[in-house]
C-alpha cells in the first residue's frame, strides 16, 4: 500500500480489542520514536500494556474503551512545539496505519500519562493506538479551493494538485481543516487560516501528508 493509499484507509478509531502489539511491531516503534526524538530534538515516548491513562472519567467522557498502548508526544515548552508534535507525530500515525494498527490523535480526553516530562518540557498530545474494534469512518473535506492559492491565471501543477488531496486526508481538531497552502513560482508555504482549537498542530500534521507525498519542502 502506497503512502497515500494508507492516508486513505487511516481513520480515528477510539475503541480497542483486549489485543497485544507484537514485538516486532513495538520494535519498529521504537526504533521510529528514537530516530525522530534525535531529529527533531523532541522526546516522545511510547507505553504499552498501560491501561490506567485512558480509565478516567475523561477518557469514558471522550468514548474511549480499550486503550492500553499510546504514545506521548513531548518537547521543549515554546511555539514551534505544537507544529513539530503533529509533524512527527503524524508520520508515526502513518507507521503504526502501515503496521496494521489503528490510531487516534487525543487532546485532552485522557487521565494522566505515565510520560517523564522533563523541567522545560511539556507534554502536547497523545496517540492512542492498537487493533480497533472498527476502521473509524471517512472525515467530509473542505473543497480544494477554501485551502489552496497559486498566482492569478496559473494552472495547478499536478504535484501540488496530489499534495493538497494529501493535505486534505490529515486528520485535524473537530475536523475543522483550518489551513491554507500557498504555491508562488516553486515555493510552497502553509499557514493556519482562522481560529481553532490545536491549529498549529494540524498545521504540522497537514504539512506532513503534503511533503510525505510531493516530496516537496513546505515552508
Amino acid at each position: 500500500m502506497d503512502i497515500m493509499e494508507m492516508m486513505k484507509a487511516r481513520h480515528s478509531v477510539r475503541q480497542y480489542e483486549n489485543r497485544e502489539i507484537e514485538g516486532d511491531k513495538r520494535q519498529r516503534l521504537l526504533e521510529e520514536i528514537q530516530t525522530i526524538n534525535q531529529e527533531s530534538g523532541l522526546n516522545i515516548q511510547i507505553f504499552f500494556d498501560e491501561p490506567k491513562c485512558f480509565d478516567s472519567m475523561m477518557a469514558h467522557y471522550g468514548k474511549f474503551t480499550g486503550v492500553q498502548n499510546y504514545i506521548a508526544l513531548v518537547g521543549p515548552k515554546g511555539s514551534p512545539l505544537d507544529e513539530k508534535c503533529g509533524y512527527y507525530g503524524e508520520r508515526l500515525v502513518l507507521l503504526a496505519q502501515s503496521l496494521g494498527l489503528n490510531t487516534c490523535w487525543v487532546a485532552m480526553t485522557h487521565g494522566k500519562s505515565a510520560a517523564k516530562i522533563s523541567a522545560g518540557e511539556k507534554q502536547a498530545c497523545l496517540i492512542a493506538l492498537g487493533y480497533g474494534t472498527n476502521t473509524g469512518v471517512v472525515h467530509t473535506s473542505k473543497g480544494l479551493s477554501k485551502v489552496a492559492k497559486i498566482d492569478d491565471g496559473t494552472e495547478m501543477p499536478e504535484w501540488f494538485r496530489k499534495g493538497m488531496e494529501a493535505a486534505l486526508l490529515a486528520p485535524t481538531a473537530m475536523n475543522q481543516q483550518k489551513f491554507l497552502f500557498e504555491l508562488k513560482e516553486d515555493t510552497v508555504r502553509a499557514k493556519v487560516s482562522g481560529f481553532g482549537f490545536y491549529t498549529k498542530m494540524d498545521l504540522g500534521i497537514v504539512k506532513y501528508h503534503f511533503e510525505a507525498v510531493t516530496g516537496k519542502r513546505v515552508n
